[in-house]
């Protein structure tokens, strides 16, 4: 994958660079620490600039978040509940715990969604929970565009500034998404735990 991504910026450039991040953000699995930092790279290399690689890469973030967000539209309360209803007893889930989640996020969504954007993986799929919750579209959108700009800003400096050592960086980048995934997974686990424990008592 990483040979095509690199291909692709070779040969279309600024477009390039904004069709993968885009692509990036609606299958996470892209990984944009490669076309960041490559991108920062090539500004080194071509006649590429740092200005317009973080210009178009967060043209891209946006356009893929708002197919995200649409997407989480279409996942409204009342479907879900549909779904809790019929499944949700496998799960120990019932529509309160919904309307639970979805208050949580209508409280603290702008700052996740910001902070998120910062996190490998995670700042692709904030953005469908973001619809979900109805979340003001034009805030979803500016704290979208901040986080970002700010994460695709430090790649591709960082890649600019290491030149032709910028796959070290997707490296250590590579690192730094595997402790965060391992964090994630652990939090996820102590929440799975005494949620399933305090569902169990209540019963």
């Amino acid at each position: 994958m990483q040979n095509w991504i690199i291909e692709t910026m070779n040969s279309f450039g600024y477009f390039g660079i904004f069709l993968l991040i885009a692509l990036e953000n609606i299958f996470p699995p892209i990984p944009s620490e490669v076309i960041l930092t490559f991108g920062g790279f090539m500004t080194t290399q071509s006649s590429l600039t740092k200005i317009g690689v973080i210009f178009y890469s967060t043209l891209g973030s946006i356009v893929g978040a708002i197919i995200l967000y649409g997407i989480g539209t279409l996942l409204d309360v009342k479907k879900l509940e549909r779904i809790v209803a019929k499944w949700g007893h496998f799960l120990r889930l019932t529509k309160k715990d919904i309307h639970k989640a979805n208050d949580w996020f209508s409280k603290y969504g702008v700052w996740t969604v910001f902070f998120c954007r910062l996190i490998p993986l995670i700042r692709s799929l904030i953005s469908i929970p973001a619809g979900m919750s109805r979340m003001n579209f034009w805030t979803f959108l500016l704290f979208t565009l901040l986080g970002s700009l700010i994460w695709n800003t430090i790649l591709v400096y960082v890649g600019a500034s290491v030149g032709a050592s910028w796959k070290k960086i997707v490296e250590y980048m590579d690192i730094y998404s595997s402790i965060i995934y391992g964090v994630l997974a652990i939090i996820l686990g102590v929440f799975l735990f005494y949620f399933i424990k305090k569902r169990r008592h209540s019963s």
